[in-house]
């Protein structure tokens, strides 16, 4: 998992299916899901991309995507928005959801 910032971010989402999860270092459940999608990383691998957004570093992107609590998971299909998440969220909720757009 790769943390990006506003000028890598519209390239990182450009193309098949990516989960962005805007989070914040001082964020105890950001953390938990960090966790999560460190195992989450290895069943996608190859199929999509996970990228991490610190919403502390760029308030423009977490503005941009309507982030008001972390952590928030955005899912992109090809560069447009399709499903987002707050809070945190299962090992396996993630799996499906990443395959349900693949």
């Amino acid at each position: 998992m790769k943390q990006i910032n506003e000028q890598e971010f519209d390239q990182a989402i450009k193309s098949g299916v990516v989960l962005v999860d805007f989070f914040a270092t001082w964020c105890m459940p950001c953390r938990m899901m960090s966790q999560i999608l460190e195992g989450v990383a290895p069943e996608i691998a190859g199929k999509a991309e996970i990228y991490k957004v610190d919403v502390d570093e760029c308030e423009n992107l977490a503005r941009k995507f309507g982030v008001m609590s972390i952590p928030t998971l955005v899912f992109f299909k090809d560069g447009k928005e399709v499903e987002k998440h707050v809070g945190v969220m299962q090992h396996a909720d993630c799996v499906n959801t990443i395959k349900k757009y693949l």
